[in-house]
C-alpha cells in the first residue's frame, strides 16, 4: 500500500460529517472519509467531493492505513453505544499517540469515561462541542476541544483553521482536560435555551401585551439586532417574523405551540442541581419547553381558569419597548454569568483548569448563541482570569444598574397583563437574591433543625455562651425534643 496521505479521517456522512469534510478540505487539509454504509463514501467522492482532495475508504483498516501519524480520526456519528461501537472496531489498528476524537453531542460523563479508558491503553481522547448546524460544519464552526491535553498540538492548526473566525481570531480553543470539551458545549446549548425562551417572551409581551403585528415586531427585533443585543438569534427572529404564509399572514402564527428538545438543557438543569449551582434561567427555560408540550391540557385551563383583565397600555410605548430591550440585555447578562458560574464550580470539583476567556471567544462566531456580547465576557476574563462573577466586573456591574429600573417596569407589567415571563423573572429574582447581604435561608434552617434536628450555625457577631461562632448547634425548639442532632449543618 502507499505511504499515507490523510491529515485527519472521519467517520459519518451524514450532513455534517460532509460539510466539516468539504470544509477542512478547502483549508487545505487532507481528509480520509469513511461510513459504515460504504456506498455512501462512493456517493460522496463522485458528487459533494468530486474535484477535491478528499479520499475515500472502504473499511476501518483502510481508513487508518490511509493517515499520517500520529492518526487523527473524527467520530461524527450518534452520541452514545455507537461512539464506544466505532472506538472498539479503531483500536486495533491504532498505535501508541493516535488519537480519537469524538464530535458529535456526547453527554460529558462518557467523555470522561473515554478519555481514562483511551490513555490507559496508550491512544488519546478527544470530546469536541461543535456548534453551528450544517452551515457552520460548511463555512466555520465553533470548535469546543477536551480531553487528552497531549493531543492539543497535533490537532491545533487542523481545528483553528476549520472553525469560524472573528476579527482574525479562530472560535476555537482548548478548553481542558477529559470531558470539558462536551461539558462546555453542554452549557453552550443550555445557555441558547435561555436566549431562545428571552426572546420569545419579549414576542409575547409585544405581540399580546402592546397588541404590535409581527411585521411590527419584525422591525424591532432588527433594531436591536443594531445595539447590545446584537447577536445570530436577534436576527433570525426578525426574519422568522418576516416571512409570510401564502396567504400573506405571518408564517409564525401558525405553529403550534408546542416546542420540543434534545435534552441538553436539561442536562444543563442537572448538572446545576448536582453542583449546587443556581442556573435558575435555564431551568426555567426546560420548564417552559414541558409546560408548552402540555398543549390540550392549556386549552382546557384556558377556559375555566381566568386571569386578570387585560387592559391597553396607556404608558409611553417607545419607552416601554425601550425597557424591554434592557430587560432582555440584563436576563442575557444573568443567563451567562449563571453558565459561567456553573463551569466554574464544576472545573473546582474535577480539577479542570479551563480558560474562561477562551470559552466565550469559542462562541462569539460560527454558533447559535454568537453575539457581539461575547466579545465582552471575552474581555471580562481576558481582564481577571479568576473573576469570580460577571456581575463583578465594571462593564457588566454598569450594564445590569442601567438597565435595571427598565427591566422591573416590564417584569412587574407582564404580571399584570398576566403573561408569563419565567425567565426574565428568575433573572431578576436571582439578581435580587444574589446582591443580598441575609435571605430568609436563617428560616429555612430554623425549620430543618426544628422538625430533623438537622442543625444550624450562628450568624457572626451573634454569637453567646449558648450560640458558639463555627459549631453545628442543635436547640431543642418545644421542650420536648432531645439534644441529640440528626445531622451536621450541611446535611
Amino acid at each position: 500500500m502507499s505511504a499515507p496521505v490523510g491529515d485527519i479521517g472521519l467517520i459519518g456522512l451524514a450532513v455534517m460529517g460532509q460539510n466539516l469534510i468539504l470544509n477542512m478540505n478547502d483549508k487545505g487539509f487532507t481528509v480520509v472519509a469513511y461510513n459504515r454504509t460504504t456506498s455512501k463514501v462512493d456517493d460522496f467522492l463522485a458528487n459533494e467531493a468530486k474535484g477535491t482532495k478528499v479520499q475515500g475508504a472502504h473499511s476501518i483498516q483502510e481508513l487508518c492505513a490511509k493517515l499520517k501519524r500520529p492518526r487523527k480520526i473524527i467520530l461524527l456519528v450518534k452520541a452514545g453505544p455507537a461512539v464506544d461501537s466505532f472506538i472498539q472496531q479503531l483500536e486495533p489498528y491504532l498505535e501508541k499517540g493516535d488519537i480519537v476524537i469524538d464530535g458529535g453531542n456526547s453527554h460529558y460523563p462518557d467523555s470522561i469515561r473515554r478519555t481514562k479508558e483511551l490513555e490507559a491503553k496508550g491512544l488519546l481522547f478527544v470530546g469536541s462541542g461543535v456548534s453551528g448546524g450544517e452551515e457552520g460544519a460548511r463555512h466555520g464552526p465553533s470548535l469546543m476541544p477536551g480531553g487528552s491535553t497531549a493531543a492539543w498540538p497535533a490537532i491545533k492548526e487542523i481545528f483553528q483553521k476549520t472553525s469560524a473566525q472573528v476579527n482574525g481570531e479562530p472560535c476555537c480553543d482548548w478548553v481542558g482536560e477529559t470531558g470539558s470539551g462536551h461539558y462546555v458545549k453542554m452549557v453552550h446549548n443550555g445557555i441558547e435555551y435561555g436566549d431562545m425562551q428571552l426572546i420569545a417572551e419579549a414576542y409575547d409581551i409585544l405581540k399580546r401585551g402592546l397588541g404590535i403585528h409581527e411585521s411590527e415586531i419584525a422591525d424591532i427585533f432588527t433594531t436591536w439586532n443594531k445595539g447590545v443585543l446584537d447577536s445570530f438569534l436577534i436576527e433570525i427572529t426578525a426574519n422568522i417574523l418576516k416571512f409570510n404564509d401564502d396567504d400573506g399572514e405571518p408564517l409564525v402564527t401558525k405553529i403550534l405551540d408546542k416546542a420540543g428538545q434534545k435534552g441538553t438543557g436539561k442536562w444543563t438543569a442537572i448538572a446545576a442541581l448536582d453542583a449546587g449551582t443556581a442556573v435558575t434561567l435555564i431551568g426555567e427555560a426546560v420548564f417552559a419547553r414541558c409546560l408548552s408540550a402540555i398543549k390540550e391540557e392549556r386549552v382546557r385551563a384556558s377556559k375555566v381558569i381566568n386571569g386578570p383583565q387585560r387592559e391597553p397600555f396607556r404608558g409611553d410605548k417607545q419607552q416601554f419597548i425601550d425597557d424591554l430591550e434592557q430587560a432582555l440585555y440584563a436576563s442575557k447578562i444573568i443567563s451567562y454569568t449563571q453558565g459561567f458560574m456553573l463551569m466554574r464550580e464544576t472545573a473546582k470539583e474535577l480539577e479542570w483548569n479551563l480558560n474562561y476567556a477562551g470559552v466565550a471567544g469559542m462562541w462569539r462566531g460560527g454558533c447559535i448563541i454568537k453575539s457581539v456580547f461575547l466579545g465582552d465576557i471575552t474581555a471580562a476574563y481576558e481582564k481577571n482570569k479568576d473573576l469570580e462573577s460577571l456581575l463583578f466586573d465594571d462593564f457588566f456591574n454598569k450594564a445590569v444598574h442601567k438597565a435595571q429600573p427598565g427591566w422591573r417596569r416590564v417584569i412587574a407589567q407582564a404580571c399584570l397583563w398576566g403573561i408569563p415571563t419565567p425567565a426574565f423573572s428568575t433573572a431578576l429574582a436571582f439578581f435580587d437574591g444574589y446582591r443580598s447581604e441575609v435571605v430568609p435561608a436563617n428560616l429555612l434552617q430554623a425549620q430543618r433543625d426544628y422538625f430533623g434536628a438537622h442543625t444550624f450555625r450562628v450568624m457572626p457577631g451573634k454569637e453567646n455562651p449558648r450560640l458558639l461562632k463555627g459549631r453545628d448547634i442543635h436547640i431543642n425548639w418545644t421542650g420536648r425534643g432531645g439534644n441529640v442532632s440528626a445531622s451536621s449543618y450541611s446535611a
